[in-house]
């Protein structure tokens, strides 16, 4: 379906094209002029929702607090010696 181009150089994407590439409204755009056409890439934006639990349904079992900081303190300790070459 031909659309015609507002006075501001605006055109309206279809929805069938919206919909089959998940196009939603507050998508960035990046248009490039290719030989005589533009291509248009829809990117969408960074999302704010929690990843908190997302891995949940894969935990084998939980850590306490005291455990988890003893347990990053020696993959510190770990990664200092391997980009340092000793004890330290």
């Amino acid at each position: 379906m031909a659309n015609l181009v507002g006075e501001k150089g605006q055109v309206v994407i279809e929805k069938p094209l919206r919909l089959a590439l998940g196009v939603q409204p507050g998508f960035a755009t990046v248009q490039t002029l290719v030989d005589d056409h533009v291509e248009i890439r829809f990117y969408p934006p960074e999302h704010d929702r929690s990843l908190r639990g997302v891995l949940e349904q894969y935990v084998q079992r939980t850590v306490s607090p005291e455990e988890w900081n003893e347990v990053r303190e020696q993959a510190w300790a770990e990664g200092l010696r391997d980009r340092t070459g000793g004890d330290r």
